[in-house]
Formats: structure tokens, sequence, C-alpha cells
């Protein structure tokens, strides 16, 4: 690794040198060296602002753009150093690890109740990553497709030996596509339209996730005994419009049609390639009757060419070829490629049938691998042709579940219209929440709709209801699969459940009936402050109370989905009482769904910090509650969390892997460890999460300088100019914390180094609960409470996880640097409280967890980010500085447009080198 970091390091420098002159390089060595010095405490950190602080505003643009791509390569070589250590570990036939399903598979087996477990996940097994437009990633396509190339040249040059012609020709290409990136525009010039979002989004699909699910699913299938499609893709991207006034009827159209034209397209190549492949002659091998059938088809439309009449195999996927085309004729799907033969020639005519459903094609493709097994050429059909029907069993003609979400008000004031021009009642926002279950379960009773054609509508009303017909339009053309949920956002009520059910029959994608509604669609509540949560279990179970309801939910499977928001209810009492308050929520709803006799399928709305959910994925399954799993899991992907996860082939299957090896895990052995003490550790974390929600709120709830600090100190209004994506900062105009979205919230403390949503409040709670004790304590003196703390961190995931998180997150922040943003705070009073509160919490719940860890540095149990943050820590540092250096000049009133870009860049360079700040 070490090696390739010189490398990409010095292509880089002779870039900047040749395309920006010889002041701009040695600026960049000095800010570089100077940066080194200050890590190792040769200097004071104050020689870093000496080096960089009369720059000219374009100098420091490309002095940030240079530490900025040194970010980009080191990610590149990181990640291909756990490749290679990977390889090695494999090539050396070491044991699997965890995280790898053939550990899982171990594990279940040396259970001793395979076979239960096996059972119940044939049934419910199902995993679904969710790609959702939050980008704190702010790279544009182009850069990313010019990353993928130097990763692939990069194995490329690892497999051949240093001073050989072959490797020189492969360092030069290296050398002009670090050039290339240094000459494209790391940041977009304008914010991207949803549209370029659901582009990007795509891109994650076409780069691997197409390739690599099919052939998982088929391996889990395999060990499962099953043909379910266990993981499938999920989207949030162009049916999110909740804070989002840009998502319309026509981006959910879109939205729709381009992941249907990814998917399409992908079947034609796969077909094309499939029909080159199987030339067997009808003259050396029997043909079933079936597939004689098949290949007739062409004839009878037309298609008699004399050569080809003796390959029967290739005459019937042509004809798969020829009504999936006219599948994408008939839908008039944009971006379809026109499907060529290897003449480059057009098929398919005008008088071609088109497929209705995946399960019509999937029948023809099991006609031609049931004659090739017939024949003996069962070993042809192994490969391309089941890896294909492999892909339409998990991508269908719709490639990805689009999700719908809007937010709880917005219905209710929709519905106010609605109920008003039908005549259903004057004044609906004034009814109680009684009186509002009343007419709406009478209203879902009734199978037609409220307007009449011709009603006149809002502008607001109208728009709702086009989002909603253009989903009603994509389940006709691409299946039920592709609109499966829609989530309530800010879900407090039963009646905020019922609102979308009204909205949905409006446009069909739900039947009412007189006691019994249908619909494939399934309401979701988001459960997202801490006070919703603990509220969740009793707003299922009044929902559930109403009969329609709960037939509603018996004809989906008798499965109730709830997503959990892991970002406000951090937001809104901090990182210790967010995450017990989504473990305990969970408990009361596995609870409520037992009593039931319903199956519940938890969401979890992660983002990729730890302040929102974020950490290792195959920790953070194994840490819920027992019966939270079981089987099937929802999870959102976000952020640049997409591009480390998903940009290349080998680390998506290893992250998808891990998804499906804790679900796996989760939902067959007891991993919470706790068995009788289970009471008394919930009662310690009660206690403790209560400790630290006071300790935060004093400071972010009640403090009456910290709005004041946090804006000044961060660049918080400044990221609302940086084009992340096409989502405001806020959902209203305000300056309270709570209004802020989670992004720019916990984007902000990640750019100033602080981190405070990931450990605030941690400390104090954990200080105090060893010196004084509380419920579920063990009794004696401090050290019999640490000896606890040190039973529960080594035997329950949860809390071994909440712990480790927070150190990671607590080693990628900087007190040092955060004092430097303080500065920018103009009233001292407030900056020297807050930020000596800020430095006192972080120095004591770093000096408490260490004690409980029994660590010796906060990344003692993560070798490899310890290492990363060894390495590549001292390039950030110039792009604090900067970010401070120019937030001083542009607050003062420097209105050079070069200083707004120059901030603007060093939030990309730092969440670039960060990898996980949003």
């Amino acid at each position: 690794m070490r090696d390739d970091v010189r490398f990409l390091g010095g292509v880089l420098g002779d870039t900047v040198r040749e395309q920006a002159g010889e002041e701009v390089f040695d600026l960049v060595e000095s800010a570089r060296q100077t940066a080194f010095a200050v890590r190792r405490s040769e200097v004071d950190r104050g020689a870093t602002f000496d080096v960089l602080s009369d720059i000219s505003p374009q100098h420091a643009i490309d002095v940030i753009r240079a530490f900025s791509l040194f970010a980009l390569l080191a990610n590149i070589a990181e990640d291909l150093h756990a490749e290679r250590r990977r390889a090695f570990h494999i090539s050396n036939g070491e044991p699997p690890r965890d995280g790898d399903l053939a550990r899982t598979w171990e594990k279940i087996e040396d259970s001793g109740d395979s076979e239960a477990g096996w059972a119940a996940l044939r049934r419910t097994a199902r995993v679904v990553p969710v790609l959702t437009a939050h980008p704190t990633e702010t790279r544009r396509r182009s850069v990313f497709h010019i990353t993928r190339r130097i990763t692939a040249l990069m194995r490329e040059r690892d497999k051949l030996d240093d001073g050989s012609a072959e490797r020189a020709d492969i360092e030069l290409d290296i050398r002009r596509q670090v050039l290339l990136l240094w000459d494209t525009a790391i940041i977009r010039s304008q914010r991207p339209r949803i549209e370029d979002e659901i582009l990007t989004g795509l891109q994650y699909h076409e780069a691997t996730l197409i390739d690599v699910i099919p052939k998982l699913n088929r391996e889990i299938a395999d060990r499962l005994d099953t043909e379910r499609a266990v993981v499938r893709p999920g989207s949030w991207i162009g049916g999110d419009r909740d804070g989002n006034p840009y998502v319309t009827g026509e981006v959910v159209g879109f939205a729709t049609s381009r992941a249907a034209a990814v998917i399409q397209n992908y079947y034609d190549e796969q077909l094309r390639l499939l029909e080159n492949e199987l030339s067997l002659s009808g003259r050396l091998v029997e043909v079933s009757d079936d597939l004689i059938a098949l290949a007739d088809d062409l004839v009878s439309r037309g298609d008699d060419e004399a050569a080809r009449r003796d390959v029967p195999y290739r005459r019937a996927v042509r004809s798969v070829r020829r009504k999936l085309a006219a599948r994408a004729a008939a839908h008039t799907i944009a971006g379809v490629r026109v499907p060529v033969d290897h003449m480059g020639r057009a098929i398919g005519s005008d008088s071609d049938p088109a497929y209705e459903r995946p399960e019509d094609m999937q029948a023809d493709l099991q006609v031609i691998a049931d004659s090739l097994n017939t024949v003996g050429a069962g070993i042809v059909a192994d490969s391309r042709l089941s890896t294909l029907q492999w892909a339409l069993r998990t991508f269908g003609f719709h490639l990805q579940a689009l999700d719908m979400r809007q937010n709880s008000d917005t219905h209710e004031e929709v519905l106010a219209e609605l109920f008003a021009v039908a005549g259903v009642t004057d004044d609906y926002a004034s009814l109680d929440e009684a009186e509002r279950v009343e007419v709406l379960l009478r209203e879902l009773s009734y199978d037609r709709p409220l307007l009449g054609a011709r009603a006149e509508l809002s502008e607001q009303t109208e728009k709702e209801l086009e989002v909603l017909r253009a989903a009603a339009r994509a389940v006709d053309a691409f299946g039920e699969g592709v609109i499966p949920h829609y989530i309530v956002s800010m879900c407090q009520s039963v009646s905020d459940l019922l609102e979308p059910a009204i909205l949905l029959k409006e446009v069909g994608l739900l039947r009412g009936a007189p006691d019994a509604p249908r619909s494939e669609v399934r309401l979701i509540p988001l459960l997202e402050t801490i006070e919703d949560l603990a509220a969740g279990a009793d707003i299922l179970r009044d929902y559930l109370a109403h009969e329609p309801m709960r037939k509603l939910v018996a004809s989906q499977g008798n499965l109730q989905e709830i997503m959990l928001g892991y970002s406000d209810s951090n937001k809104d009492g901090g990182y210790l009482a967010a995450n017990w308050s989504l473990y305990q929520g969970e408990l009361e709803l596995v609870a409520l769904g037992e009593e039931l006799g319903v199956d519940l399928r938890f969401f979890h709305g992660r983002g990729g910090s730890v302040g929102r959910g974020g950490g290792n994925s195959y920790e953070a399954i194994l840490s819920q509650p027992p019966g939270a799993v079981r089987g099937a899991l929802r999870i959102t992907e976000q952020g640049e969390v997409l591009s480390a996860k998903y940009s290349e082939p080998g680390r998506a299957r290893r992250n998808l892997e891990a998804l499906v090896a804790a679900t796996i895990e989760s939902s067959v052995l007891n991993v919470e460890g706790l068995g009788d003490k289970a009471e008394a550790a919930y009662d310690v974390m009660a206690d403790l999460s209560r400790r630290g929600r006071e300790a935060y709120g004093s400071l972010v709830h009640e403090d009456p300088g910290f709005i004041e600090y946090f804006t000044t100190s961060t660049p918080l209004s400044e990221i609302g100019e940086l084009n992340i994506g096409s989502r405001p900062t806020s959902r209203k105009q305000t300056n309270s914390v709570e209004d802020l979205r989670a992004i720019p919230w916990v984007l902000s403390w990640s750019q100033s180094r602080v981190m405070l949503p990931g450990w605030f409040g941690m400390g104090t709670a954990l200080s105090d609960w060893l010196d004084d004790g509380g419920p579920g304590s063990a009794p004696g003196d401090r050290s019999a409470r640490l000896a606890q703390l040190r039973e529960l961190n080594a035997t329950w995931p949860f809390f071994r996880t909440t712990m480790s998180n927070m150190a990671q997150v607590m080693a990628k922040a900087d007190m040092g640097l955060a004092g430097q943003y303080a500065s920018l705070v103009a009233d001292e009073s407030t900056r020297e409280r807050v930020f000596s509160r800020i430095l006192s919490e972080f120095e004591l719940t770093r000096d408490v967890l260490l004690e409980i860890t029994e660590q010796s540095s906060l990344l003692d149990d993560n070798p490899a980010l310890a290492r990363s943050v060894r390495n590549r820590f001292p390039y950030l540092e110039p792009l604090n500085v900067l970010q401070v250096e120019l937030l001083r000049r542009f607050r003062a009133g420097d209105d050079d447009p070069l200083i707004r870009t120059g901030i603007q860049l060093t939030m990309n360079g730092l969440a670039t080198a960060l990898r996980n700040t949003g």
C-alpha cells in the first residue's frame, strides 16, 4: 500500500507541477511537510496556518484540489490493499471470517439447530439495500468513471514486474488518467437535478450490482434450497419527496423508466451473447418439442433466415430477444437500445408479441435450459443462461423497487382539500384524531374515487396526485414490484397512516371494499424522533386494531414494515439516547408483533456517519434486539458510502455478503448473548440514555449561545451553496436545530472535525453512572460498576458496537482543528463557553471509553482504520486550514467568486478523505 500511495502521490505531484506551476507545487509540498511536522508535534499547529494564511484565492484552489485528489487516490490505494489482503487470506487457505457467508453457514451448522433455521429462512429471507439521494458524495459521474479506470489500471500494474515494458505502459496510462482527473471539475457548477441523482444511482447498478447480485442470490438459494431471490435492490431516488419540492410525476416516470431501460439493455446484451454461444446444431443433438416451438415462432412472424434453420437454440434465444424488444416498444421505455443481430441489423417487427410479465420470459428461458439439460448440455445451461434467469428473478422488468415517501403534514393538507372538494367534510384539519380515523375508514370502504374529472385543485394537491398517478402508471408498465412501499415521515398517529391510503386509492393503487382494502403497496410508518420511537408500538397496535387495516396487512403476506429513523432521533437526543431508543422501540414492536401474530420487517434509515446510524453494517445488524431481524432487512445506503461499498465488483460482493451474513445470523442464532442478565442490562442502558440525553440537551437545546456557535464555527450556511443534492438543507426557513436536515447537521460537525453527533453526552453519562450507579448497576464501589460495563462490552453486541462506533468517530475528530473553527465565532464569551464544554466532554468521553474497553488508543480494535488515520490525516490538515481561512475572508465580505469555490472544494475534499461524513 505504501508503494501505491507513493506512486500515485508522485504522479499527482508531477501533474501539479506541470499543470499549475512550480510555485503551487512548492506550496503543496510546504503544506504537506508542515502538516506532518504538526502531527509529529515538532511544530505548533499554527505553523500550517502560517504557510497558507496569505495565499491567493487561485493558489488556494490549486492547493485544495491537489490535497483533495490525493485523498481520492489514497482511497484507491487503501481499497486495493484491502483486496490484496483478502486474496492473500483466501489463497493461504485461512478460515472464513465474520461477514463471509461461508463463516455464517459454519456457525449455523455448529449451532445444532440448522434445519429449523433453514426452514424459517426459506420463507422470510430478504435483504434490500436501498440507494438514497443524500449525497455528501459530491463527485460527478465523470470523476467516478476516471477513478474506476485508475483502479483497474492499478490492479494491472500490481501483476507486472517492476521495470517491465508492460508496467511502464500501464503507468503511462495512469498518468493520463490523473491528468484527466486534474483537468476535470471535481464539483458541479450548478445544483444537480433529481434526474442527475437518478442517473448517479443507476451507475452503481451498471458498474457492479447487476452482475454481482444475481450470482450471490444463486449461491444463497443453493444453500437454502429455494428459488427465491434473497437480495433485491431498492431506491429512494426520484420517489422521496419529503421536503423536496422538485420530485414530480415526471421525475417518478423518469426514475422508473430509466431503471427499466438499464435492466432491459442488460437482458438484451446477455441474450445476444447467449445467442452467439448456443451454436448447437439440430443435426447433431435432439431438441425438445417445446424448444422447437419457441424457435419456430420466428418463422410464423416472418424471420426465416435459411442460415439459421440448423441452430434451433439460437433461433429460440432470438425469439426471446424479439419479445423483450416488443415489450420496450409497447411501453415506450426511453433509453432502450435497439437490439441488433451479428451483422448490426435491427431485429424484431411490429407484429412481435410482447412479454407482459417477467414470469413469461422466465418460462421461455426455462424451455431453453430444460432442453439443454435433456441433451446432456447442462453445463452450458449452468453458465450465462442460469445467471440470466437469476437476474430476471432478482430485477424483474423494473430493476429496483422505488419507494414513495412524503411527510404526514402534507398528507393532511392534501386530504383536507380533497375532502372539501368532494363534500366529505368541510374542515378535516379541525377534526380530532378519533373523528379523522372515522372519516378515513369510511372513505376506505368505498371503492370509488373522491374526485370527478373536472375537479379544480390547488397546485400542491394536483402535484401530489400527479406523483401518485405516475407511480400507478409505472406499476402498469413494469409490474407491482416497481412501487412496493409508501413511507410516511413523521408518523405520529393512526390517521397519519390512513391518509396516504386514501391517496393511493384515488389513483388505483389501493382498492376499497366494504371491510377489506387491498393493495400491493405497503404503508410504512417512519418513526424518527425519540418520542415517536417510544410511541411506535402504541401507534401500530391502534392501527391494526381496525379490522380493515388488519385485513390489508394479512393480504400482504401478514407482513408489516416499520422504518426506523436514525438521524432525527440522534439530532433530537444525542448519540446514546438515540441508539437506546431505537433498540427499546424495536423490542416493544417485536413483542407487539408476537402478540398480534403479525410478522414485522424493520427498515433502517442509516446514513454514512455514526451520527446518522452509520458504522460497520455487519456489526450493526448483529447488535439488533432479539427477534428484530427474522430473515428480513431493509437498509439505506447513501452518500460517499455508496462509492466506498459499490463502485467495484469485489467490494460490492463483500458488502452485500456481509449484509446477508449478519441478517441470517441474527435470524437463526442467539447473538444478543445476555441471557437472564438482559433486564439488568436494559436498566443500565435506560439510565445511561437518560443521563446522556440530559447532557446533550443542556448544550444543544438549552445553551442560549449554541445556535450562534454552531452556525458560525462550522460551514453550515456555506453547505447550502455546495451543489451536493437537489434537496434543500432545511425543511423550512428557520434557525432551529429541529428543522435542520440531518445531512447539513452532521456534515457541518464533520467538516469542523468536531464530529459532535457521534459522541457528545456519552462521557458524562458513563462517568456519572460509574460514580453514583443507578438502576441495574452492580452493588459496591466504582470498580464493581466498571467491571459491569466491561462485561457488557465483552458480551453484548449492542453495547460493544455502540462503543466501537463512537471510538471510530472520535478518532476522526481533531480538537486542535476544532479550536481553529471556534475562532470564527465573534462573541468571545459564547466561543469560550461552548468550545470549552465541547473540549472537556470530548476528553472525558475518550478517557472513560478507554477505561471501559481497556484499550490504549481509540482504534486498538480497528487496525485498518488506525492505519488510515495515521497515513492520511496529515493530508487533511491543509484542507481544514484553508477552509477556516477562506471562511474568514468570505464572512468578512470578500466577494471574490474564487473564495466561494475554494470553500466548496474543501468540503468536497474533506468528505472524500473522511469517507463517512454524512
